[in-house]
């Protein structure tokens, strides 16, 4: 008689991560980070412009084309009240939604003076209400600008990066002497539909050498979309993992990517998707039959994958959905095991850190 599956919970997904390993700032060059090929035991230590060399000519790479929004707005209420704004979504008509961060939240009508209001060169913030619904975690703003800006113009001549806050810098409002490295190093290199309020991080290792190695050895690129919110941050509260509320993120998938998957399906290559975003993205679509919409997928050990592969991915968060995900994509005890190895060899951790490839366990 076969034993039932195992039930994890979300103790199983901690681990003890020393803070020196979190990395603050990106590697000089973008290849040049550390990648560990744990598709099997022994693992390998490897240099991430090595990739290349290990897939084969047919295989297709999918990536995630987002683009990270200069999200992060400073502003103040009527009252002088300092607030500070996420935001986490551009609506039709000039209207966003976005995390709101204040001593005293203002209700609903209230104008908020954003980079010193409309009058003083900056916008202003109209307060419509909470989203999506009255309950709503998140509120929902009209951005009023001189001359009909739009959102993401705002957002571009006014905003800051969101960088994570593991990130241990542009804390508050001001001069951030790394502003110039991240506008630069935490966008991919192909970052091209605005929406993210995060990087999808395994991405950022590529450089034009490296995309330019792969496509001379025949293996095929496609993209995908999905805007990161916030919400990959959250940390999972439920110690039950079916209780979790998984945050929703919206993903586009174009036709001509549907065409590259079922090219690389009928030449027997195989999908290896850059990020667990893209993985999120694909997976989406094959479970729901949608390419484009809303998803609040939550994949754990015992998913059943349809798309996926392999995985170029970075080190995640203790705890995270992100752990859960690649665990149910190589196995539990693979992934913990190469978790194990990469601190015991000093791997840079999160979204500056180094990377590793990973197979579905079969």
């Amino acid at each position: 008689m076969s034993s039932s599956p195992r039930a994890f919970t979300l103790s199983d997904f901690d681990f003890e991560l020393p803070e020196s390993l979190i990395a603050q700032h990106p590697t000089p060059e973008r290849s040049a980070s550390r990648l560990l090929d744990g598709r099997a035991a022994p693992s390998v230590h490897r240099i991430f412009r090595e990739l290349p060399e290990l897939l084969d000519a047919g295989d297709l790479l999918v990536f995630n084309d987002t683009r990270v929004l200069k999200a992060r707005l400073f502003g103040e209420k009527a009252s002088g009240g300092k607030l500070e704004l996420l935001i986490e979504r551009v609506l039709e008509g000039g209207q966003v939604v976005a995390h709101m961060r204040v001593s005293k939240k203002p209700l609903p009508g209230a104008r908020i003076h954003m980079c010193g209001g409309l009058r003083a060169g900056g916008f202003d913030a109209l307060l419509l209400g909470r989203w999506p619904d009255e309950n709503g975690p998140l509120f929902r703003f009209e951005l009023q600008g001189p001359a009909g800006e739009t959102p993401y113009e705002l957002m571009e001549r006014h905003g800051h990066l969101p960088l994570p806050p593991y990130i241990e810098r542009q804390q508050s409002e001001g001069n951030d002497p790394d502003a110039a490295e991240d506008s630069q190093r935490y966008q991919t290199v192909f970052a091209d539909k605005p929406g993210a309020v995060a990087a999808p991080t395994a991405a950022l290792h590529f450089d034009e050498a490296v995309l330019a190695r792969l496509a001379e050895r025949g293996v095929e690129r496609a993209s995908v979309t999905l805007h990161v919110g916030a919400g990959t941050f959250q940390p999972v509260k439920t110690e039950n993992l079916a209780e979790h509320q998984m945050h929703s993120e919206w993903y586009d998938i174009p036709f001509a990517t549907l065409a590259a998957l079922e090219r690389c399906r009928q030449r027997g290559g195989r999908v290896i998707a850059v990020g667990t975003t893209t993985v999120r993205t694909l997976e989406s679509w094959a479970k729901s039959g949608n390419i484009q919409g809303d998803t609040n997928i939550f994949i754990t050990p015992g998913f059943e994958f349809q798309v996926v592969d392999m995985l170029v991915t970075n080190f995640h968060l203790p705890k995270s959905t992100l752990m859960m995900l690649v665990s149910a994509l190589a196995g539990y005890e693979q992934v913990m095991s190469l978790y194990q190895q990469a601190i015991a060899h000093h791997y840079r951790f999160f979204s500056y850190g180094d990377s590793m490839l990973l197979e579905r366990q079969r």
